[in-house]
């Protein structure tokens, strides 16, 4: 099984070096100096599954200049799924499956509009991974999850290709399965880390500080009920004790802990604020969901999101 890996940053360089050292033929689509990095030198992974640097049978910036494969794992920024998808389509095999794993809720639906939707399976993933270095991905925590399940015309029936994908991944180290309800699956880490991240970005606090503070806290759970309340909306059956148990899990993240969103826009780079807030407020406005919260932290990132992306002048960051 020839599995491509979209995207070589700390998901993706992560998966494909731990596919890669299983045995698995894993071709990779990155560009600048990850790809000059991972085809002079391979992939280097310092993870709890273990320390190796590997070759992959192929890497190329342009997804036309690789053989098709069987199954496709994407791991660029939410942003960037609209400009990559339409380039994948001579990459998927005949038969063969595109399988996101971005923070968001909307990329499947994104690359089904690109491909159409029996090359499109939902997925979501579980990791705590970053690029160390061109090349070199660090992994930390418990070994990454990996849950994928057909949508669409495919959608709750079983699934051979994702089953080949999720034992090839099994090997690898990943625990990895297939599920018939991937929509909720993708929306409760969508729960999680979408609130968390567009306060944290906002106070520019770890996750210790905002659940100790109680506006912050409330806040917090304010943002959560509305991500839960648009979910339902659009027919993704949450647990009643969803939000609870979301709230729970990150009282159990350790206090200097940060998110992804918050990271990017205090480093002044292009983030995933439309993807994620940006993409409440949207589905919100759809689906007649009020999203005062999301509306308020939004208006609060926006300019610096409008800065570093060149739209308006940069400001000084106080």
């Amino acid at each position: 099984m020839r599995i491509a890996i979209v995207g070589a940053g700390g998901v993706g360089g992560l998966l494909g070096g731990l596919l890669a050292r299983s045995g698995a033929e894993v071709v990779v689509v990155a560009r600048g100096g990850q790809l000059q990095a991972v085809r002079t030198g391979g992939i280097r992974v310092d993870s709890p599954l273990g320390a190796f640097t590997v070759r992959v049978a192929a890497a190329a910036e342009d997804p036309a200049a690789l053989p098709p494969a069987e199954a496709v794992l994407l791991a660029v920024k939410a942003w960037q799924v609209s400009e990559v998808a339409p380039r994948l389509a001579t990459l998927v095999a005949p038969g063969g499956v595109v399988v996101p794993l971005q923070n968001g809720v909307e990329a499947a639906d994104q690359l089904t509009q690109a491909l159409g939707p029996d090359r499109v399976a939902g997925g979501v993933i579980k990791v705590l991974a970053w690029i160390d270095a061109p090349g070199a991905v660090k992994h930390v925590g418990n070994p990454p999850v990996v849950i994928m399940g057909e949508r669409g015309p495919r959608g709750g029936a079983a699934s051979p290709r994702l089953d080949a994908l999720a034992a090839a991944l099994a090997r690898a180290g990943v625990d990895a399965r297939v599920s018939r309800e991937v929509e909720r699956e993708i929306w409760e880490k969508f729960l999680t880390i979408e609130p968390w991240g567009a306060i944290a970005a906002a106070s520019r606090a770890p996750i210790g500080v905002l659940r100790s503070l109680p506006e912050t806290r409330a806040l917090h759970q304010a943002a959560m009920r509305e991500v839960a309340a648009l979910a339902r909306a659009r027919g993704v059956e949450l647990a009643a004790d969803a939000v609870a148990k979301t709230e729970a899990f990150l009282d159990a993240v350790p206090p200097e802990g940060t998110a992804s969103m918050q990271r990017d826009i205090g480093a002044a780079r292009p983030s995933e604020l439309e993807d994620q807030v940006g993409a409440v407020r949207r589905l919100g406005r759809q689906s007649g969901v009020a999203t005062p919260v999301h509306d308020a932290l939004y208006a609060v990132l926006l300019p610096q999101e409008t800065a570093v992306r060149g739209r308006i002048k940069r400001f000084p960051r106080t």
